[in-house]
């Protein structure tokens, strides 16, 4: 069996490092304008809070007018995406050529149990952030690319489960920013993660 998430696949599955999220190409002033919006929106979210912030808070710290916020990011649920994406691509990163056992060279097992601390440590760290990007709309967490490599990496790591590809979305779903924001304060994180491990 190869433990390698980068081996051997269907014809019809995607390799992942076709998944993995692109850096955006951008003119110098509005990469500019970006790193100041973000910058902005991360330290106005760390002060108070995700849902005190408005969009008017953050194009005034940034020193950009509304129009120029608004069309590059639309909404909160935007800066939400655009503020996690530069995390998304480091764990996507470590997954693909990191040590072992989140990167290759491990039991599929063990890669598991690895992806899930990781994936959890992200997802805790920026709870608000990523509850915002996955409910903005319905469906809008199946709809984020990084969920897309997410799932292929969970199913290449348990490809000996009678379903891979709907037992890694239901894996997926128990990682899912909104449940854990309603379990983690009552049941605590260390029961959660021995909970979706037992799941894995």
């Amino acid at each position: 069996m190869n433990n390698d998430s980068t081996g051997p696949q269907s014809a019809s599955s995607i390799p992942l490092e076709l998944l993995r999220t692109p850096p955006r190409k951008e003119r110098v002033d509005a990469a500019r304008n970006r790193v100041a919006v973000l910058d902005a929106a991360a330290r106005l979210f760390a002060e108070r809070g995700v849902e005190a912030v408005s969009m008017d808070q953050i194009a005034a710290a940034a020193g950009v007018g509304k129009g120029t916020l608004f069309r590059r990011f639309t909404d909160k649920s935007g800066l939400a995406v655009a503020l996690l994406d530069e995390r998304e691509r480091d764990l996507q990163e470590r997954i693909l050529s990191g040590p072992p056992p989140l990167g290759p060279g491990a039991p599929a097992s063990e890669r598991l149990a690895a992806f899930i601390d990781a994936y959890l440590d992200y997802v805790l760290e920026h709870l608000d952030l990523v509850r915002m990007s996955e409910t903005a709309s319905p469906g809008a967490r199946y709809r984020i690319g990084a969920y897309r490599f997410w799932h292929q990496h969970l199913t290449i790591l348990l490809r000996d489960a009678a379903d891979p590809e709907s037992t890694a979305h239901a894996l997926l779903a128990a990682l899912g920013a909104e449940h854990l924001a309603a379990t983690v304060s009552e049941l605590g994180e260390a029961r959660i993660r021995a909970a979706i491990k037992a799941l894995a």
